[in-house]
């Protein structure tokens, strides 16, 4: 069992940054896929960025590639995730998950563990 805490949201303007971290406690490890995705009204989990064991190997939504940057820190089981240029419809409800099945996915529903979230709100 996997506890993870996001951390870092907040309320930036158009065009400003945020760095969202999400720290993993319980039986990590180092082979375990890290991502996030992000929830806003009325849509569906959507998919933003995963990183697995290697820190080479990072996926993206086409919607955050070239903004967002995924980067993990194993030593301190976190996760990190820098968003620059942020827009509006960035505004939204950010988790971290976790798969433990050793595979990079965009799915939603191969991630096994899941933090809270954390609020982004990015003003027009």
């Amino acid at each position: 069992q996997l506890h993870l805490v996001e951390s870092g949201g907040g309320l930036v303007q158009t065009g400003g940054s945020l760095r969202l971290s999400c720290v993993a406690s319980g039986r990590m490890s180092i082979a375990f896929i890290m991502g996030w995705f992000r929830e806003s009204p009325g849509k569906e989990r959507e998919f933003v960025a995963a990183m697995g064991w290697s820190h080479d190997n990072n996926i993206y939504a086409d919607s955050v590639k070239g903004r967002f940057t995924i980067s993990r820190d194993n030593a301190k089981n976190t996760v990190y995730l820098q968003m620059n240029s942020l827009r509006p419809e960035d505004t939204a409800v950010y988790y971290c998950a976790v798969c433990d099945r050793g595979s990079l996915s965009s799915d939603a529903d191969r991630y096994d563990y899941w933090g809270q979230g954390t609020q982004v709100t990015v003003s027009s």
